[in-house]
């Protein structure tokens, strides 16, 4: 898929857990996975804003582009 996530990224830089993140942004740890892993076809504005909000980052800091072939545009 060419959109990467990198929530696991802001995850480990921020030292907060998937159950603390997704207790914050109201979200289940099972659909935060879904989204974690790349496995989502959308994601909700408002689920990406609360994730900014709990993470204090962009979304370009969670979201990114990829060719085809996996590598960064």
């Amino acid at each position: 898929m060419p959109i990467a996530v990198d929530i696991d990224v802001m995850l480990a830089r921020r030292k907060m857990s998937v159950g603390e993140l997704a207790d914050r942004v109201g979200i289940t740890p099972a659909n935060l996975a879904v989204l974690k892993n790349g496995r989502a076809k959308a994601v909700r504005f408002a689920t990406l804003a609360a994730l900014c909000e709990a993470l204090d980052c962009q979304p370009g800091d969670l979201l990114r582009w990829e060719t085809e072939d996996g590598a960064d545009g």
